[in-house]
């Protein structure tokens, strides 16, 4: 199984145990690992926030059909159009991780954990996100606001990631949580 970290930085050369940013749950310092099946969840500027999501087994018709618009992407990553410029100039770095030294704590989520130093096997520059991501089969969507697609993905039976939400655009009246 490979498992990465990305990385606006391009010269770590040993990763080491930090606290949690997640809070409870995850106490101890640990080196945080993505798999392969959710990298695309971090082909993006680290502070953008961002709804992924895919369907999975137990996804409904339904919620496939309203959530996915009838697109065969293997996944979908909304962002806010504020962010489409840095997601353009953004370069990323893909390091591998040796996978013996990490557990997997969200199978859901694709997250791993190490409690000890990592060096990275090799490290890999992504220049061009957007590409990055079309070559996953990842549907990009760019939306003024993500409170409507972040509420409804979040009551629906899609597998899902919410990420860096503390960054996106306030609610607006209209963004009532469904």
């Amino acid at each position: 199984m490979a498992l990465y970290h990305i990385s606006d930085q391009p010269d770590i050369a040993r990763f080491e145990p930090r606290p949690s940013p997640s809070g409870p749950g995850q106490e101890g310092l640990m080196v945080w690992a993505v798999d392969e099946a959710h990298l695309h969840n971090y082909l993006l500027p680290r502070d953008c926030p961002r709804v992924c999501f895919r369907p999975v087994e137990s996804t409904s018709l339904e919620d496939r059909e309203r959530l996915m618009g009838g697109s065969d992407a293997q996944a979908v990553v909304a962002i806010e159009s504020g962010w489409l410029a840095a997601l353009r100039q953004e370069t990323l770095y893909r390091y591998l991780l040796p996978a013996a030294t990490f557990s997997c704590i969200d199978s859901s989520a694709g997250y791993f954990i190490s409690r000890g130093t990592v060096v990275p096997e090799r490290v890999e520059i992504i220049d061009d996100l957007l590409c990055a991501l079309v070559e996953r089969n990842v549907e990009l969507r760019i939306t003024p606001t993500l409170w409507p697609l972040r509420d409804a993905v979040a009551c629906s039976t899609m597998e899902f990631s919410i990420i860096r939400m503390r960054n996106a655009q306030p609610r607006r009246n209209g963004d009532v949580p469904r």
